[in-house]
């Protein structure tokens, strides 16, 4: 009579009942981690042009509202205009002056002449590129803002809502926009951190 003694064989388990499919999760947060650096570099370059650069020229921001400079600069063009002494401008300058001297309200356009008043004061004659016609009034020292120094499509309406005229609100969204982009950078650096950890003890 034959005894046989029971042999103990291993069985392979189907990879999907193995390790959990790290690479998947690591291609997530490595896109999760690109992503905040992209928010955070967004949200720098929106401070920096709409904020830094402007407070350190200690230059003027305005909202384009009318199509007199269509079409390189539309309605909702943002334009920072740098204080320039009157006797630098020439033709051929965009300058932001205002309406009436001592109001508020201001008209961004191009210089087209320089002449003199017969009192000899400098005053310069203006046209919108998309007008056919030059500005009625001369423009006098007492109205010029300033110079333009370079402009941002689009973002003005929404500089505009949040109160960019008045300069109050602006470098508060400002400043929310790089903290939600740090947070989101650190967060993605402890995530991938936190990932490596786990890779480690799944292996």
């Amino acid at each position: 009579m034959s005894v046989f003694s029971p042999v103990s064989r291993d069985v392979a388990l189907p990879a999907t009942d193995m390790a959990p499919p790290v690479r998947s999760r690591g291609a997530l947060r490595s896109i999760g981690t690109w992503s905040a650096y992209v928010a955070l570099l967004l949200a720098a370059l929106t401070a920096l042009i709409m904020v830094v650069a402007p407070m350190a020229t200690g230059s003027h921001t305005y909202t384009v509202l009318t199509s007199s400079m269509a079409p390189k600069y539309a309605p909702g063009t943002f334009v920072v205009v740098k204080p320039t002494p009157f006797s630098e401008l020439q033709v051929g300058d965009i300058i932001t002056y205002q309406i009436e001297s001592g109001k508020p309200g201001v008209i961004t356009h191009r210089i087209t002449a320089v002449s003199s008043t017969q009192n000899g004061d400098r005053v310069f004659t203006t046209k919108g590129d998309n007008n056919s016609l030059e500005d009625a009034t001369p423009v006098q020292q007492a109205q010029v803002q300033g110079k333009l120094l370079y402009a941002v499509p689009y973002v003005g309406f929404a500089a505009h809502a949040v109160g960019e005229q008045r300069g109050k609100l602006l470098p508060v969204v400002a400043v929310v926009f790089i903290g939600l982009g740090v947070l989101s950078m650190v967060k993605g650096s402890m995530d991938k951190k936190q990932g490596k950890k786990t890779d480690r003890h799944g292996k």
